[in-house]
């Protein structure tokens, strides 16, 4: 008996000791990176979550352990969260700026885990345990507000955004500074469908703009711009054009594609990783040309406007052209 009571302690012992090494779930201290990533969206849409696996999957080919969930809605995003501190991820990043409050919440409550969120601008108050990829969309913006003035014809550009967040919005102000600072007379309709992924609506959006006089569409969409390339279709080519995000789209309408804003999460992620082995928990990404984004001006768009919209990122790259973060609600 007293043999058996001396097991049963030991294995409450070991159990205790385990127990502790959790560090408040993060995983055992091996230092392998187990790194969780969770997209709200599916990673097949070949654009803003797709980019997200691809940048997991560089990071899996670099010898870290990597998990992922799609399609998560806001209201589950810190339970699913508390799942991966519990599965012992030592490394959590949360793919779309809806989800950054949570992160950063779930961040203060396990100071041993480290998370990447991703957000526009730097926010306040961020944790010792998170790293913010800033995704710096107004100033990738700008040069598309350049094509814009010297593409259009007509002297009217449309934007076409799904939500009204913050981010459009300083999409929407970029473009505008990018208009003034050319000194031409070219007028700025901005609308929103209200979803970045109804293409009906988008398609009778873009229609309501052509109708209005719009020969350039800027578009701030994902799988609704199928919609816009739709409405764009039905002009001769050269008459309207469409701009994308994220993701080459052209595919869609080559004779009315202008540009796209091209994103690679990849090299954040990488970086990220680094000075996280490293042991710098806490940072500010800043996407940018060179480091994440670039702008892919179509073939059919004239050399001269081309010219135009390289001189644009060869500025904002070397500081001589300041794009100003606005985030006020466009009025």
């Amino acid at each position: 008996m007293r043999g058996l009571i001396r097991v049963l302690t030991g294995l409450v012992a070991v159990m205790l000791v385990a127990a502790g090494c959790g560090g408040g779930g993060g995983g055992a201290d091996d230092g392998k990176t187990r790194i969780a990533a969770i997209f709200s969206g599916p990673t097949t849409d070949a654009d803003y979550n797709a980019l997200g696996l691809e940048a997991l999957k560089a990071a899996e080919k670099d010898g870290a352990e990597v998990s992922y969930s799609e399609s998560v809605a806001v209201p589950d995003i810190e339970r699913v969260l508390q799942e991966y501190v519990a599965d012992g991820f030592n490394v959590i990043w949360t793919h779309g700026s809806q989800f950054y409050e949570a992160t950063a919440k779930i961040a203060e409550q396990n100071p041993d885990v480290r998370f990447i969120g991703e957000f526009d601008g730097e926010p306040e108050g961020q944790p010792d345990n998170v790293w913010v990829i800033d995704r710096n969309f107004h100033t990738v913006f700008y040069p598309i507000g350049v094509l814009a003035t010297n593409l259009t014809k007509k002297g009217e550009v449309g934007y076409l955004g799904g939500l009204s967040l913050p981010f459009s919005y300083s999409e929407v102000h970029a473009v505008e500074q990018a208009i003034k600072d050319s000194g031409k007379d070219v007028e700025l309709n901005p609308v929103w469908s209200g979803d970045f992924n109804d293409t009906v609506k988008a398609q009778q959006l873009t229609s309501q703009l052509i109708s209005g006089g719009a020969d350039v569409i800027i578009t701030s969409l994902n799988l609704g711009v199928v919609g816009a390339f739709k409405a764009v279709n039905d002009t001769a080519p050269g008459a309207a054009w469409v701009t994308v995000k994220y993701t080459d789209k052209s595919q869609n309408g080559p004779d009315h594609y202008a540009a796209t804003v091209l994103y690679d999460f990849k090299l954040p992620l990488t970086e990220i990783l680094a000075d996280l082995d490293k042991g710098t928990t806490q940072g500010h990404y800043v996407i940018g040309f060179g480091k994440g984004a670039s702008v892919d001006v179509g073939d059919n768009v004239p050399a001269e406007v081309k010219a135009e919209v390289e001189k644009a990122v060869a500025g904002i790259t070397d500081g001589s052209i300041k794009v100003e973060l606005d985030q006020a609600e466009v009025k």
